[in-house]
Formats: structure tokens, sequence, C-alpha cells
């Protein structure tokens, strides 16, 4: 009779996952989301996801997906890799309401990262404003980035991709490749690394990137941590440090497509960092959260990471700036791990990007 009615316990949806620390059941909570790419959570327990292709939906504190999108976000031009992508809350949005967004948007020139911000009241975003536009915008349909953290400071930081022309990703006068440090309402702060020296860009805090779709903060430093694709091997996770060149393109793990030849002068070079963390071959990361939660006492303080290719979530064990293991869980599971969220409640949230894309729970089975 026990076995029966904690076998009638477990959700019907459910699958349950060994993994090296704790047995894990992962819940499927809501589906019918268009290709979705980011998940916020609200103090009021509802959740916010963007969908690529340029909406901003609603699900319930019980997990009930709102028909109706928000209103009032901005023109979004889904091509290619672009679309609408991350959504922040500010951090004072109890008293604000402030609700961020990073898209794609075009002009005449072509298409770049925009990031936007506006009040959310009710199902609509009122006094919309466009605090960040990448230039130059290019014609290419590749590596937008883009994701948003703000800091314990307050100040808010955006990945950027090179939009596939790699040698833009070292050019101080271009957007394309780095990491962006702005106030909450887009000024550029005066101790940005690179303000006042003559041909860059003020607002950069970083040059060297590649393609930045993971960002969070360390509960403990208080350091932006990000990783980005690499190509055809050679993805990375980095800790954000002002003014710090972190080589792409000149140096990589990665190779040409295709060729496997080589890009750049090898994996190293003076005056440009190394990786913290590096995979070869690529595993496609997408979304990241550090754990400090009490459900998986196992996992507090690991670092987890979403991959697109193999459809995984990986899981690294870190001592400091060290990986000292990885584990990868849920493998051909449950679909494209766009993003990964630990929620105030102490699970570990996912979002699977798929024409019929889930929200999904990562719960303990033991």
């Amino acid at each position: 009779m026990m076995v029966l009615l904690a076998m009638a316990s477990i959700p019907v949806n459910a699958q349950i996952h060994t993994t090296q620390e704790h047995k894990i059941r992962v819940n499927t909570l809501t589906s019918s989301l268009a290709h979705p790419w980011s998940l916020a959570f609200l103090p009021d327990g509802r959740m916010l996801v963007t969908e690529r292709g340029g909406g901003l939906r609603v699900i319930s504190k019980d997990f009930k997906l709102d028909a109706q999108p928000v209103g009032g976000v901005p023109a979004v031009a889904a091509v290619g890799q672009g679309g609408l992508m991350d959504v922040v809350p500010h951090p004072k949005f109890a008293e604000n309401s402030l609700v961020y967004l990073s898209y794609s948007a075009g002009d005449r020139n072509g298409i770049g990262t925009e990031v936007a911000r506006g009040v959310l009241k009710g199902h609509q975003l009122e006094n919309v404003q466009v605090i960040f536009r990448m230039a130059p915008k290019l014609r290419t349909g590749y590596h937008f980035g883009s994701r948003m953290v703000f800091d314990r400071d307050g100040y808010l930081f955006i990945t950027l991709g090179d939009r596939g022309e790699m040698e833009r990703a070292q050019n101080p006068g271009d957007h394309n490749g780095s990491v962006i440090r702005l106030h909450d309402d887009g000024r550029v702060p005066k101790d940005n690394p690179f303000v006042g020296k003559p041909g860059w860009l003020p607002e950069k805090y970083t040059l060297g990137n590649r393609n930045m779709q993971g960002a969070a903060l360390h509960p403990q430093s208080g350091l932006v941590w990000t990783h980005e694709h690499g190509p055809q091997g050679g993805d990375e996770i980095n800790v954000i440090r002002p003014g710090v060149n972190y080589g792409w393109p000149v140096i990589t793990y990665g190779a040409n497509y295709g060729t496997g030849s080589k890009i750049g002068e090898g994996t190293a070079k003076d005056g440009m960092a190394q990786p913290l963390h590096k995979w070869v071959p690529s595993i496609a990361p997408s979304g990241m959260a550090f754990y400090t939660g009490g459900k998986f006492p196992k996992w507090r303080g690991d670092l987890f990471v979403g991959a697109l290719k193999d459809q995984m979530l990986v899981r690294l064990k870190l001592d400091g700036e060290k990986v000292v293991r990885e584990e990868r869980l849920l493998k051909n599971a449950l679909g494209r791990i766009r993003d990964v969220r630990m929620g105030p409640d102490g699970f570990i949230y996912l979002l699977t990007d798929e024409p019929n894309g889930v929200l999904a729970r990562v719960e303990l089975a033991e």
C-alpha cells in the first residue's frame, strides 16, 4: 500500500534519473511555448518567459500559461539566431515594476542587439525605453548573445556576440563580441575600464568574446561569470573582470567549421585571458545558474549549464575558480536546454528551445 501511494504521488509526466549525488525527478510544468529563451521569477510567484519570435508570456504560480502575451514589447527582428532573448526584472522590481528585455532589432543598416526596459502593469509594458543599441548593426543572422545580469551594486551587464564577423571582437570602437556595463537607466558608469580612452567605446567592459549565451552572478565573490560558444570546440566559461581581453579570435581552443583548420594564433597569448573551463568538442552552452538552495544539499555551490547539443544539463563542481568535476545529466531526455534558473523555492527550472518548448522543474526524488 505504501508503495502504491508513493507511485500515485509522482506526476504522470515526470522522469526519474539517478545522478552521482542525488536521485532526481524532472517534472514538465508547462508546454506550448514557441522556442522559449529566458525565464524570470517575479515576487508574487508569477514567471515571465520570452519566446524567440517576440512573445513575452506570463506563467501563473500554479504553472498555467496565460493565453494573452504581454503587450508593449518592442519590435523584434526574429532573424536567424536573433529574436526576443533575455528577460530580467529590476533588483527593486517590487518597488518599481521594471522589466528589462534584450532582443534583436533592425534598422536601415542591419540587425543588432538592443536592451529596453518598461514598467509591467498587468499584461502591458508601459513607458518602454531603449537604453542600449548595439553598434554597428550588421546584416548577418548570427551571434547576438545576449544575457543580462545585475550585480550587487546595481550595475547592468549585457553580453553580446560577435555577430559572425569575428574580427569585430577585437575592435575597441565596436560593441560586437564584448560585455557591456551600464547603470540601470543606460548611463555609462564613470569607472568603466575604457572611459576616456581614445578610440574606445566607454560602455565596453571586456573584449574578445565570441557569443555569450549564459551569465550568472557568483554567490560568494559577486563577480559575473559567463560562458560562450566556441567554433567546433572551444566553448568557454570566463570570469568577467574589467578591461580583460578574452582572446577571440586571436586565441581559441576551437577550429574552423568543416575544415577543422586553425583559427588565429593558437590557444594562448600574452595579455589575453585563458578560460576558467573549456569544452572540446563543443556542447553548445546556453543558460547558466549557480545553485545556492536547500533542496539539493549535495549540489550547493555547483554551477549548472544548459546544453543545446546532446540536449543535456551539465553540472560543474567548483573549488573557487576551478572546475574539479563535471557531470552530464538528462542527456536526450528533455530537449535542447536553452535556459537554467534556480527558483525561489530552491528547485532548478529549465526551458527547452523547441517549437513546442516546455518549462520543466528538477526536483528531489529521494
